[in-house]
């Protein structure tokens, strides 16, 4: 009997059927090659053996089997298919983002197709036997630097990476032909050794805390851990991941920013030893490939930092998740597919491993909270900064007053230019926030109001002064800065509102004594210029951190006590049901940075609109919480209902809008008034498709997995008209 495997390739297909050859053994969770098309070669997983052949053609063998064991576990393929099923699309699109880019290789034929083999690195390995006696002291007088380097690889033990021998080439040929050295190679290989610290002290606060985290999670899967910033949340978590560790069971740290993790990583290395691992996407393909392949070979004890995708790692064995900063809308994939949420998938990976989870914020998201209201997720609140520090002061400075007063200079009204020159002259340090990068968010000409727009996108061009350009945020399109207008070519172009690169220049302008750094998109441009930045704010090198919302995650200085947020309206300008809940979560995170020792912080915060309620709750999160809450559920939004953004996008404005109305009406016809739209966003064109959007809301008390599936069936219904082959539809499930 012939014998079949379903395989899932890295692409947004479904699974496809191959032969399995005679002799050809295969296991369910399999890496093997297969081609796919005319040419080209894939890495598939085989997903399900069977003796069924394709219902059309005939089925291609499978080429070859390439790893020695399967690169999925039951569990993964359980998750992965949960992600498919939950998100609306395709387990190969989940296969995309889940594995490491060397490991799906592809090639255009079979000659050319190269599974991944990991590198091994060159070691320097000394002749002890020769390295004694005269030849040893004949090279400590004529060649010290090479008799210092055989006794470094003496120290190691004999066998020393090349990279860390200090000696070029000729130098180590010499020590060859002589017979004192042979060049050799090993794996790459993480020391596993753990080297125990003391873990820190517990305060009566957090050790209540703690306790209270321990008991919930006896009969709960989740616990939120809600702790005011700089209430030593991270010192807790550290607690009960040395608890599972100790057990030998893998541990997961999730933070919302790669950022994040450099400061986070040196934290929990300094207690936990080397063997701590780092996960996420700024690693190269060669390092995330190692460490994926090192976990397979692995038992369990592992201790993971990492970002979302470190969610699809091959854990054997594991006991706990901690998801950092829970509320941060950075956990939800926007693009590609699958546009999941690594916070719930968190909960539904650790339900699977039959795991805990402790999810921890300043600020927690509404839907967080609401679960542990209705006894969903046990509950931890830490009130109290570590230390005994004070929460900040917290200032709300009229902008439209000090306007008509004329008290307003370079976007700086008189409170908060004098809180700042108070704190250089008393040698403490100031964070400015202003949540949009770049010198101004368009240029205009003040004649006849032309403003440069991208031609690819229905938005204008932000000004960056320091490039010269101007440059659209969401397609990458620049163009040189014009000085007068192109339009009428009267006047000169003027900058209208602006970003971080434009406060820099005013606070130099306003304190051309002070030393200033900005830390935004533009010069965080890589994790070790970002580090470069907090590096020298941290060490005092400057006195003044511009930045975007950047600055409001997991920084911690000693010598900050004054955050000035420059524009507080803009945070609730978004056309957006959680404008409100972010806009005072941002507040709170960014204020958090001040006064985190024995210097009691000032927020100034200026804004036109200071009667508006979210400022008078600054600091009450039950309040605002019970305000959005009841708000939510009259409107019907999350958490009481489940939402699906459903996106429709083409590059034929006609066609496009043909589709999205007869999807929408094929939808209303099965949810009726759960059905808004369609509509056209506030930015209907991008990277040159217009679109147009629908949402879909499910009350939480219905089967959200039969909407699910009905969603599917009406859009794979309207893509069977060929006149919509070149519609693209997406899903966007828990849109944030």
């Amino acid at each position: 009997m012939s014998r079949y495997a379903d395989i899932v390739l890295p692409l947004a297909q479904p699974a496809y059927t191959f032969a399995i050859g005679e002799g050809v053994e295969v296991c369910v969770g399999d890496a093997v090659a297969v081609q796919f098309g005319k040419n080209a070669v894939y890495t598939g997983v085989v997903w399900r053996l069977h003796d069924t052949p394709p219902a059309k053609g005939e089925a291609k063998p499978i080429l070859k089997v390439l790893y020695d064991k399967p690169l999925l576990s039951e569990l993964q393929m359980r998750f992965w298919e949960w992600i498919a099923d939950y998100y609306i699309c395709s387990i190969g699109e989940v296969m995309r983002v889940a594995l490491p880019s060397i490991i799906k290789a592809k090639a255009r034929c079979e000659a050319e197709f190269e599974p991944y083999k990991p590198k091994r690195e060159v070691t320097v390995n000394l002749v002890a036997e020769v390295f004694v006696g005269e030849v040893r002291e004949k090279l400590e007088r004529r060649a010290p630097k090479r008799y210092e380097a055989l006794c470094e690889i003496e120290k190691a033990g004999g066998v020393l990476p090349r990279y860390a021998v200090p000696l070029d080439s000729t130098a180590l040929k010499a020590l060859q032909t002589a017979g004192l050295v042979e060049m050799g190679e090993r794996d790459y290989h993480l020391d596993c050794e753990w080297s125990r610290t003391l873990l820190p002290k517990l305060s009566e606060a957090q050790t209540k805390a703690l306790n209270e985290i321990k008991k919930g999670l006896t009969d709960k899967r989740v616990a939120l851990l809600h702790g005011v910033t700089s209430s030593g949340k991270t010192e807790i978590y550290t607690h009960l991941i040395e608890e599972r560790l100790s057990r030998g069971e893998d541990v997961l740290f999730l933070v919302p920013e790669i950022s994040l993790t450099t400061q986070l990583v040196e934290r929990m290395r300094a207690l936990f030893g080397e063997s701590v691992m780092v996960y996420h996407s700024k690693l190269t393909p060669q390092q995330r490939t190692k460490l994926y392949t090192d976990m397979l070979s692995s038992e369990s004890g592992n201790f993971v930092v990492g970002a979302r995708s470190a969610l699809f790692l091959p854990y054997k064995k594991l006991g706990l998740i901690v998801v950092d900063e829970e509320h941060d809308s950075s956990y939800k994939q926007s693009e590609p597919n699958p546009r999941y949420n690594g916070r719930d998938a968190a909960i539904v990976l650790a339900a699977l491993h039959n795991a805990k989870v402790v999810l921890g914020s300043a600020t927690p998201s509404l839907e967080s909270y609401a679960n542990t209201l209705s006894g969903k997720y046990a509950y931890a609140l830490l009130t109290e900064r570590y230390g005994g520090v004070e929460m900040p002061d917290i200032t709300i400075s009229d902008t439209v007053r000090n306007v008509k007063r004329n008290e307003r200079k370079l976007h700086f009204n008189k409170e908060l230019i004098d809180a700042i020159a108070e704190r250089l002259e008393s040698n403490e340090q100031v964070i400015l926030f202003q949540n949009r990068r770049g010198y101004s968010p368009y240029m205009e000409c003040p004649s006849c109001g032309w403003s440069a727009r991208c031609p690819h996108c229905n938005v204008t061009l932000s000004a960056h002064q320091q490039r010269g350009k101007m440059v659209c945020h969401y397609c990458g399109y620049s163009e040189t800065i014009n000085r007068y207008c192109p339009n009428c070519k009267t006047s000169e172009l003027k900058p209208m509102g602006f970003g971080t690169e434009r406060v820099e220049e005013a606070v130099s302008e306003l304190f051309p004594e002070a030393r200033v750094l900005r830390l935004d998109g533009d010069t965080a441009t890589s994790s070790s210029a970002y580090n470069r930045i907090i590096g020298a704010f941290a060490r005092h090198e400057a006195d003044i951190l511009v930045g975007t919302q950047i600055v409001s995650k997991g920084l911690d200085f000693a010598n900050v006590t004054l955050i000035g947020i420059l524009n507080g309206d803009n945070l609730l300008a978004s056309p957006d049901f959680r404008a409100e809940e972010r806009a005072w979560q941002l507040i709170m995170q960014v204020a958090g940075r001040s006064g985190r020792r024995d210097k009691r912080g000032e927020v100034i915060i200026q804004t036109a609109e200071p009667q508006h309620s979210i400022y008078s709750m600054i600091g009450e999160y039950e309040r605002v919480a019970a305000k959005l809450l009841a708000e939510r559920k009259q409107f019907r939004y999350p958490p009481f209902v489940r939402v699906v953004k459903v996106v429709v996008r083409s590059s034929d404005k006609e066609r496009l809008v043909d589709a999205s109305m007869q999807l929408g009406q094929q939808l209303r016809n099965r949810f009726g008034g759960r059905v808004l739209g369609p509509v056209a966003p506030l930015i209907d064109r991008v990277r040159g498709e217009y679109r147009v959007e629908l949402m879909l809301k499910i009350e939480v008390e219905s089967s959200f997995s039969r909407a699910r599936a009905i969603l599917r069936e009406e859009i794979a219904h309207l893509r069977e008209d060929k006149s919509y082959r070149n519609i693209t539809i997406i899903c966007d499930v828990d849109n944030m």
